[in-house]
């Protein structure tokens, strides 16, 4: 599952929210929604190169390590498929915080999809 804004025009990508990409409890692979998200991305950042971060994040239900492997891992294989599209390296930081910055509160050990994500953010951008 994945929300992003559609893609505005250049001058507005500073503006435009973070591309949120979700995964399902203890799977890493990206749904067609994911992809076609980061496909935008990818478009944007061709038309307009600029740096972007990739944050990793996890849920709960798991041990803190496990978590933070989680949220890099999942952050990886969103930096992996942009950079199959055509982003470099250079331009994505890549970063994991494991369960430290839920997008929902919850209880330790509780599943919430929402906080199972990584969100693509524009470098400089308020968002």
């Amino acid at each position: 599952m994945l929300a992003a804004a559609s893609a505005p025009a250049p001058a507005q990508w500073g503006d435009a929210g973070p591309t949120l990409v979700f995964f399902d409890w203890g799977k890493g692979e990206l749904s067609n929604d994911a992809k076609a998200g980061l496909d935008a991305v990818a478009t944007r950042y061709q038309a307009a190169p600029r740096p972007m971060t990739i944050d990793g994040h996890s849920d709960r239900s798991g041990a803190d390590a496990a978590n933070l492997a989680s949220s890099r891992r999942r952050a990886g294989t969103v930096r992996d498929y942009l950079a199959t599209r055509g982003v470099p390296g250079s331009a994505m930081t890549v970063r994991a915080y494991g369960e430290t910055w839920p997008f929902i509160a919850t209880a330790d050990g509780v599943r919430e999809v929402q906080n199972r994500r990584v969100e693509v953010r524009w470098a400089g951008a308020a968002n």
